[in-house]
Order: structure tokens, then C-alpha cells, then sequence
């Protein structure tokens, strides 16, 4: 096991370009390093559902969604971490009367408690997947949800951060941030996974690009931001690659010795 190496990536910024494409190179290096023996295995704020067909061109069955909060180790669900279903209600009534809209999400869909609003709209386009929240308000009843969306402007979710201490609120838009269980993230999920397999942590990697990688990047002792990353991102991860957009996977792969 010891000559076998895990290498978890983000999607968005990091395997995926700013136009949200695979580019050719980092799809070559995905295969050249499971021809070798080696794991490889996704890391994403993304629900399951949003990046299917990407993990069927890359053939990888180990996925980290939702920020960890939903772990599937070679195609069997490994791990889960809801929400706290009480607090989201709370959650949920507070942001109303801000007109502040929430997506609730789950391993299969997402749904909104509104019928329309700009921002949905505008931060879910970003994403451009073909899957967008259609109308549900009741759907966190009754079923366990491993993320939702919160869509505010930037600075407006310290009102929450300060009311709900069962949640993390990370910023992945400028109108939208992530609700997360207390805690959560792709690190404790990584961890979950090197655990499972008794795994060195020489041995370990991690790419990412976003703020929902810095627990991450600072936690996994081979890390790698990407070149688009932001400066605080940067500053915590032990390498930094070149942007996507300039053979970013290929060059840090290379730099860290995996290829």
C-alpha cells in the first residue's frame, strides 16, 4: 500500500476550467495515475448528482460530495453527515424575512423554498450544469439533507454565523454560500476515507482551489492550490500549481513527484 498514492481533486477551478470543461491534459494525468496503481478520488462542495457524468469519463467511483458531508468509497456510500433538520427550520423562517432564499439539498435533487429569485438564478448559472431547484418548500421534512444554500450578498451571513452554531456558512459565490453541519468538511472526510483504508499520510495528496478547500489543503500534508486559487487559499497549501487554464493538474503532479 505504501507505494500506492490517494489523490483527491476539487472540481470546480481545479480538474474543471473557468467554462467549467475538463481540460485534455488533466484528463490524461487522471488516467496515467490510476494506470500506475495509484487512487484516485474527487473532493466537492457539489451535490452527487451535479457531477455523474464527469466521474463516468474520469472512471472514478470514490467521491467526497457535499464537502464530505456524503462520501461514496468505490460506488457504496461510505459515510454521511446531515443536517441538523431543527436547526434548518430556524434557519429557514430567519433568512424569510431577509428575503434571503435557501435550496435544500439531498443526494438526489435540490429544491427551493421560493418559487423565483434573481439570486438563485444568477449564482446557479455559474455552475452550468443542466440541473437547476425547482419549488418545494416542505422538502427538508422528513428526509436527510447534507447541504443547503443560502443565498445572501458578501458579509450579509455573519447574521447567521452568530445565530446558528449547528452550522458552517462558506462562501462559494458572491450571492450564495454553503451551509454545512458544525464542523464538516473535505478534510474530516478525507480523513474518514484514509482511515477506511489504513492509508499513510506520506501518501496522500490533495488539489483545490477554493475557500472550501483550505481545511483541506491545510490538513493534507501533500497539498497543492491551484495557480487561480485565492492568495489566502495559496498561503495554506504546501505547493502551488499553475491556473487550470495552463496545465495546472499536469504541473503539479509533476511537481509533487506523481508523474
Amino acid at each position: 500500500m505504501t507505494e500506492k498514492s490517494l489523490i483527491f481533486f476539487d472540481i470546480d477551478g481545479t480538474l474543471l476550467d473557468h467554462d467549467k470543461n475538463l481540460p485534455a491534459s488533466a484528463k490524461e494525468a487522471v488516467f496515467k495515475l490510476k494506470e500506475a496503481g495509484h487512487i484516485v478520488a474527487i473532493a466537492t462542495g457539489r451535490a452527487p448528482f451535479m457531477y455523474k457524468e464527469l466521474r463516468e469519463e474520469l472512471e472514478i467511483d470514490t467521491y467526497l460530495s457535499y464537502n464530505g458531508q456524503y462520501i461514496v468509497f468505490e460506488g457504496k456510500v461510505f459515510h454521511t453527515n446531515p443536517l441538523n433538520l431543527e436547526s434548518l427550520e430556524k434557519l429557514t423562517a430567519a433568512a424569510l424575512l431577509n428575503d434571503h432564499p435557501i435550496v435544500y439539498m439531498d443526494h438526489e435533487d435540490m429544491k427551493a423554498n421560493v418559487l423565483e429569485h434573481a439570486y438563485i438564478n444568477e449564482s446557479i448559472q455559474t455552475l452550468k450544469i443542466n440541473h437547476f431547484p425547482t419549488h418545494d418548500p416542505d422538502y427538508y421534512k422528513g428526509r436527510d439533507l447534507y447541504q443547503s444554500l443560502l443565498f445572501c450578498a458578501e458579509g450579509e451571513e455573519k447574521q447567521y454565523e452568530e445565530a446558528f452554531d449547528h452550522f458552517d456558512f462558506v462562501r462559494w459565490h458572491p450571492l450564495s454560500v454553503d451551509v454545512l453541519p458544525k464542523g464538516g468538511s473535505k478534510a474530516r472526510g478525507i480523513q474518514k476515507v484514509i482511515e477506511k483504508l489504513e492509508f499513510p499520510l506520506d501518501c496522500v495528496y490533495a488539489f483545490g482551489d477554493g475557500f472550501n478547500d483550505l481545511e483541506m489543503l491545510s490538513t493534507v500534508k501533500n497539498s497543492v492550490a491551484m495557480g487561480n486559487a485565492e492568495e489566502e487559499v495559496k498561503a495554506v497549501a504546501k505547493h502551488v500549481t499553475t491556473s487550470v487554464d495552463d496545465n495546472g493538474i499536469v504541473n503539479g503532479l509533476r511537481m509533487v513527484g506523481l508523474l
